[in-house]
């Protein structure tokens, strides 16, 4: 694909943004409310910490806080955007959409607003789904946000996943332009293995329930531990297949942040050195459809990712979904 090429519009992400909420809970906090072990949590997921959004905090009130310093970033005026994704597992409410809401919120009126869920695929679908919109000349300056509270899906007796997540919001603005940015997209699900990451009830269920292990995640970690290392090393080789480039062209990876052991799996078969890898589940666990947006925003902030590199976004998600974007930042 031609770098640059006039009578093609590409997407380009032109700023970034992540938020996360004030309140840290580490794993030692953890041991005071559930059975478990600081060491035994390192060893197994690489976290140290995560953080709690405050019970006045929602969704879209991360999101609005990561949508303002990307567009800051990119100098665009959130009244010009032609379009507003979010990607979200937990939104503010069942309808309208959370990115309403975060439209209102940020004073946007008119652009087309909705949400995407494929869960912590969530930002890269929302990013696929932004860049069509680019590329067929609907839409000049695009919002994208991954934002989650999924402590208010936890249950917090539950040793096997409460250790797992935080919440937190990052964001990303696209423009249109004749240098390629999104080089490619590819996203996929695998609707078989629903019931080995999901949270039981939802509100088409005619049955509702008290019973807290009907309305918090439940996960079968062996079983979605193996199929997620698998999964991520093949849609990394269909991303450098269908760009023609080797693995060696990579500068950078910048994985969905669920597992270390899954980030350093994935980075090896890829042959990249943690020099060339984005972690932050350590700091951040897994905050699903936000985890992605926001180890690219640390990155760029911090001066490791610059312009003109080649990054590779990866993730995995309950559903099974998955997805990558080859980008030329």
């Amino acid at each position: 694909m031609s770098q640059s090429d006039p009578s093609k519009i590409f997407s380009r992400i032109a700023g970034t943004g992540g938020y996360l909420p004030e309140r840290v809970m580490t794993n030692k906090d953890l041991e005071k409310i559930v059975e478990t072990d600081d060491q035994w949590i390192r060893d197994r997921t690489g976290i140290e910490q995560r953080h709690i959004s405050a019970d006045s905090q929602t969704t879209s009130d991360l999101a609005y806080e990561a949508a303002i310093l990307a567009l800051e970033m990119a100098n665009v005026k959130a009244e010009d955007l032609d379009l507003i994704v979010v990607a979200t597992t937990t939104p503010d409410k069942i309808f309208p959409s959370t990115a309403t809401i975060l439209q209102q919120k940020l004073g946007n009126r008119g652009a087309p607003a909705f949400d995407v869920q494929a869960v912590c695929t969530g930002f890269v679908y929302g990013l696929s789904v932004a860049d069509q919109f680019v590329k067929t000349g609907m839409a000049k300056k695009v919002l994208v946000v991954g934002a989650e509270t999924l402590s208010r899906i936890t249950n917090w007796t539950d040793r096997n996943t409460c250790v797992l997540f935080g919440d937190g919001a990052g964001a990303v603005v696209l423009e249109s332009s004749t240098e390629a940015g999104i080089l490619s997209t590819h996203i996929h699900a695998d609707g078989q293995y629903e019931d080995l990451l999901h949270v039981p009830s939802g509100p088409s269920k005619v049955a509702q329930t008290d019973d807290i292990a009907e309305r918090t995640m439940n996960m079968k970690g062996n079983e979605v531990f193996k199929v997620a290392v698998n999964t991520l090393s093949r849609i990394a080789s269909e991303t450098l297949e269908a760009n023609n480039i080797t693995k060696e062209d990579l500068d950078w990876l910048v994985p969905h942040q669920a597992n270390l052991r899954i980030i350093n799996a994935t980075a090896k078969k890829l042959s990249l050195g943690a020099d060339q890898t984005v972690v932050t589940v350590n700091r951040h666990a897994n905050t699903s459809s936000a985890s992605v947006p926001l180890a690219l925003n640390e990155a760029v902030r911090d001066g490791r990712i610059q312009r003109g590199q080649l990054l590779l976004l990866e993730a995995f998600g309950g559903g099974f979904t998955w997805g990558s974007a080859l980008i030329k930042f």
